[in-house]
């Protein structure tokens, strides 16, 4: 929404990408939804449910209360919030790796464009003096850095190293 024209003039390319990425993950959630057990389709509908809500309230929020510089700021913050809690579910993947010492659970090419990604939108953000571009892509950018010097770190480790109580399982039960 912070791309659009009347919350943020001259910013057309920010409105186009995030629509695409917008219908693309629809797609995602319609096809994951069509072939889930009926467990995952309720949990998957309701947290759906419940970002379109959180979405809703910021939209006709900032339509009908907020004007001009106001309705800019609290679009980019909202932005800037969400885009930082989306780039900050990669830890998850980076702690699983550190905990394992295999990069298997992160492609590397994922990581890559994470980095390419990040770093272009940075360099937009920057150069369009524009903070809620910069400072969700600036994060975007360091921990996709992040996963590729995980990658040099874990790159030749084939298997993953089991916790510590699973392999005494496992030895307990060969012998």
């Amino acid at each position: 929404m912070y791309g659009l024209p009347f919350v943020s003039e001259h910013n057309i390319l920010v409105s186009i990408t995030n629509g695409t990425g917008a219908g693309i993950e629809i797609i995602y959630l319609l096809i994951f939804i069509i072939y889930a057990g009926n467990k995952e389709k309720i949990r998957i509908l309701v947290l759906f449910t419940f970002v379109l809500s959180v979405f809703g309230v910021v939209v006709f929020g900032s339509l009908f209360a907020l004007y001009g510089h106001d309705r800019k700021v609290f679009c980019g913050l909202a932005a800037t919030i969400f885009s930082i809690i989306m780039y900050g579910s990669h830890l998850s993947i980076m702690r699983k790796v550190i905990k394992t010492e295999s990069v298997e659970p992160m492609p590397f090419f994922l990581s890559l464009f994470v980095f390419l990604c990040g770093t272009s939108w940075l360099v937009f953000g920057l150069l369009g003096k524009d903070p809620f571009v910069a400072v969700p892509n600036g994060f975007r950018c360091a921990l996709g850095m992040i996963q590729l010097i995980l990658h040099v770190i874990y790159r030749n480790k084939s298997e993953p190293k089991k916790p510590a109580a699973a392999a005494t399982v496992a030895v307990a039960a060969d012998v």
